[in-house]
């Protein structure tokens, strides 16, 4: 009801053997942001209709690569983690389903990078 983002402090990130603390924080901010471009008044982003009961995995796989390319513009390491494979099962059966889903997606998440970077008055 508010229009933000709510994380965890910074500090209750752990590092992991493939993430920083840091890095984690910051790769989590970023899949949340690229989610929180999605409602009408930003990229207006609904996979619903193309996407049927792949909805769910498709806003995820937008939000992982969001954060992917947005961990990339600032030299945020994005090495990938144990807890990606539990994704990975979900993304399958959508590019399965849709042989254009990761190019759609990738698509999706590079508007939702180009809107984050827009500078506001």
């Amino acid at each position: 009801s508010t229009d933000t983002v709510h994380m965890p402090e910074r500090t209750a990130f752990l590092g992991t053997p493939t993430s920083s603390p840091a890095e984690s924080y910051y790769s989590t901010l970023f899949h949340e942001l690229t989610h929180w471009t999605g409602p009408a008044s930003r990229c207006d982003r609904q996979f619903g209709k193309r996407f049927g009961d792949q909805a769910y995995a498709a806003e995820e796989l937008v939000a992982e690569l969001g954060a992917a390319f947005l961990c990339a513009d600032f030299g945020i390491t994005a090495t990938p983690r144990v807890d990606h494979s539990q994704y990975l099962a979900h993304w399958l059966t959508l590019m399965k389903a849709d042989k254009k889903a990761l190019f759609t997606a990738a698509s999706q998440a590079n508007r939702a990078v180009t809107w984050l970077q827009e500078p506001r008055g």
